[in-house]
């Protein structure tokens, strides 16, 4: 059976720059948005997040967005320490809790984006990767995120559903290293988020997962209610929400919840 290769640009919403610049203009900027906001985003929303953080800045001339990327549970674990974030967005709705449970949010988390697994080759696949069961493979190099992280718990969901047993060689504090690795050939193949291999264009190739094996990341995004700059944080909060910021996500692959 042929391989179904995930096409570069494939799920991309093409904007013109004039359809960006009436919606920014209909977003407007706020008088309640002053200095500096500090947001902590997963790894996986890298590049979606510095495209929204470039958007609102346009909107909202004078406020400076700073991206704080890493892995869900490193973030959270900054937060819970007492770090300095204003707004938190995170890969799995169960690493979002512990802010939630522990008072620190503004309510319950938003799911704002949802996106889905897909495997990672280097370019030219030289290992000849066909799906998920050459993850059973112990001649072959085979990375996935680390137990913990949302984007391994989500690569081991998808092991069971499809029934393999992954023969891993390395486990990944986030996907960012797991992309970097698999993009210099150190690996034969990974499960990553569909929307990093469409990020990363012609760096590595990328093969769907059956629907039956997939699973869904819910990305979840609250403000938090001890952060230096809870009114910047509301209406950043907003502004991913808006129709707007949704356009970004879906330019980038990511689904509407």
């Amino acid at each position: 059976m042929a391989r179904r290769r995930l096409r570069n640009g494939q799920l991309r919403v093409a904007f013109g720059v004039a359809v960006i610049g009436f919606l920014l203009a209909s977003c407007g900027g706020s008088s309640d948005v002053s200095d500096e906001i500090r947001v902590s985003a997963a790894s996986s929303l890298g590049e979606v997040f510095i495209e929204l953080e470039s958007a609102f800045e346009a909107a909202n001339p004078g406020v400076d967005v700073v991206l704080n990327l890493g892995g869900s549970a490193l973030l959270r674990e900054q937060i819970l320490a007492g770090a300095p974030v204003d707004v938190f967005a995170s890969a799995s709705a169960d690493t979002m809790a512990p802010i939630v449970d522990a008072g620190l949010s503004e309510g319950s988390a938003t799911v704002f984006a949802q996106g889905f697994l897909a495997i990672a080759v280097p370019a030219g696949n030289p290992a000849n990767i066909d799906g998920l069961v050459d993850f059973g493979n112990e001649e072959l190099l085979i990375g996935l995120c680390d137990i913990g992280v949302p984007c391994g718990e989500y690569g081991r969901q998808v092991m069971s559903r499809a029934g393999v047993k992954p023969a891993i060689d390395t486990n990944e504090p986030n996907v960012r290293s797991l992309l970097t690795k698999i993009e210099a050939g150190e690996l034969d193949a990974g499960i990553v988020y569909m929307t990093d291999v469409i990020a990363a264009n012609a760096r590595v190739e990328g093969i769907e997962i059956p629907d039956a094996a997939n699973v869904a990341a819910e990305y979840s995004i609250a403000f938090i209610t001890e952060g230096p700059n809870n009114e910047g944080a509301k209406v950043f909060v907003e502004f991913v929400l808006s129709e707007f910021g949704q356009m970004i996500l879906a330019g980038q692959g990511f689904v509407t919840p």
